[in-house]
């Protein structure tokens, strides 16, 4: 990618974003969908700005699938399932470049993404929070367009392409036809699609759906690892609402940011000592160690910028490709997760009053961290808690006998509460406990 495009893509998504840079007014914004450049492969920067891309791809007719074809394509499969799609973040995965009779070997690929995701904080601790939704999309040629050279073109349902906006590593894909597909998962938060390639690549597609609701929408080749690390780079942006950490020192305009205080939760123009007066973004977890190494501080560089704007720690994944997330990226994404997920769900219906022989049952997922952190669990009965019942997920009626002894209706509750030292936000904290209720009587 020349010098010229980089500056042109990196205008577009300032222009875009006016919290994180000025914009000209007299430029005007492409048209297309707004897509992150992944960085290139032999290095570790997590992305190399934005640029605007056909929402329609490379506009390629539709496969034309034959009888056996059609039948196999677009089946759903609930790869993950941890509960009811209303009250778990839904993550839908579509392959592209896999034939009828490669969709076995998609669905490994998808097993492996997921492996993937889950090996990265905070995803390790909150897996339960999440369902797996699998996509038969069948192609009628193996692999995708672009690879291994931008005059390889393959027939395939999404119509992913490498070379997009003639950035080799930029793999994009035919919105609508993902559209189709995702359409059919019962519900979707996050879009993954898989290439069928080795070849490294991938790109952000992070402006929600205005129709099907998702997130936003990571490409990333099934089989290069390093694309994987991209995609996860990207729900950074969907569900964290992180900004990029990285800057650019090569390119003029870009050397200070002189613009107004940044929205993003990880980038500012304040110091430590400001962020400390004021109480400001992160200042809860200065001076503490971040799990991608060093202290949390305010370094200078950050939304492109190499000047003017500061992020938390040296490295983290909002910059650099392998890095975990940084202590403030990690609180901004457990906050995404629980802006689409709860943490108690109703087994039995709790639209009718249970009597004696009934059981008040609720789903409560398991924390799968490595420091063995539980859910807090409690009971209450008409708002006093019942603390003989705490840390159990159901309760038989008959068991409160001595409580309902006057034979009236009563409310039992069931109260999860994530009390997690990963957040220190109280407004984000405030959204991370879960209540059902049912009436009762004997």
């Amino acid at each position: 990618m020349t010098a010229v495009a980089v500056a042109a893509a990196l205008a577009a998504v300032l222009a875009a974003q006016p919290g994180s840079a000025a914009a000209d007014p007299a430029t005007p914004a492409r048209a297309g969908a707004e897509v992150e450049i992944p960085g290139p492969e032999h290095g570790t920067v997590a992305g190399s700005g934005h640029t605007r891309v056909p929402r329609e791809g490379q506009d390629r007719p539709a496969s034309r699938l034959s009888t056996a074809e059609a039948a196999a394509d677009g089946e759903v499969a609930k790869m993950v399932d941890n509960g009811p799609t209303a009250d778990r973040l839904d993550i839908v995965v579509v392959g592209d470049g896999y034939t009828a009779a490669e969709q076995g070997q998609f669905h490994a690929d998808a097993r492996e993404k997921w492996a993937e995701l889950t090996a990265v904080e905070p995803y390790t601790t909150y897996r339960n929070l999440f369902n797996v939704w699998t996509v038969d999309a069948v192609s009628n040629q193996s692999g995708v367009s672009g690879d291994p050279d931008p005059a390889t073109v393959r027939d395939t349902a999404l119509g992913s392409y490498f070379w997009c906006d003639d950035i080799e590593r930029l793999l994009c894909i035919d919105q609508d036809k993902v559209d189709g597909y995702v359409a059919k998962a019962p519900e979707a938060d996050l879009v993954l699609v898989l290439a069928n390639s080795a070849k490294y690549g991938g790109a952000g597609y992070n402006e929600p759906s205005p129709t099907l609701g998702y997130e936003g929408i990571s490409t990333a080749s099934a089989g290069n690892e390093k694309s994987g690390q991209v995609a996860i780079h990207e729900t950074g942006h969907s569900l964290g609402k992180l900004a990029d950490e990285y800057f650019y020192s090569d390119y003029p305009g870009y050397e200070r940011y002189a613009g107004p205080e940044p929205a993003d939760a990880n980038i500012t123009t304040l110091d430590v000592a400001d962020l400390a007066s004021q109480r400001a973004k992160w200042h809860r977890w200065l001076g503490e160690p971040s799990p991608d190494g060093g202290t949390v501080g305010a370094y200078e560089g950050g939304g492109y910028y190499v000047t003017g704007l500061r992020r938390p720690t040296e490295n983290s994944l909002m910059r650099s490709l392998g890095k975990p997330f940084n202590l403030p990226g990690v609180e901004a994404m457990i906050a995404g997760f629980y802006r689409k997920a709860h943490i108690a769900t109703a087994v039995t219906p709790t639209d009718r009053t249970l009597r004696a022989r009934d059981t008040a049952k609720a789903l409560v997922p398991r924390l799968t961290g490595a420091d063995g952190r539980r859910l807090t669990i409690r009971w209450y009965l008409d708002g006093r808690e019942l603390k003989f019942l705490a840390g159990r997920t159901q309760v038989q009626v008959s068991e409160l006998t001595g409580r309902l002894f006057d034979l009236r209706t009563h409310r039992l509750s069931i109260t999860a509460q994530d009390r997690t030292p990963s957040v220190r936000d109280r407004d984000i904290s405030a959204a991370m406990t879960s209540t059902v209720s049912w009436n009762v009587r004997l």
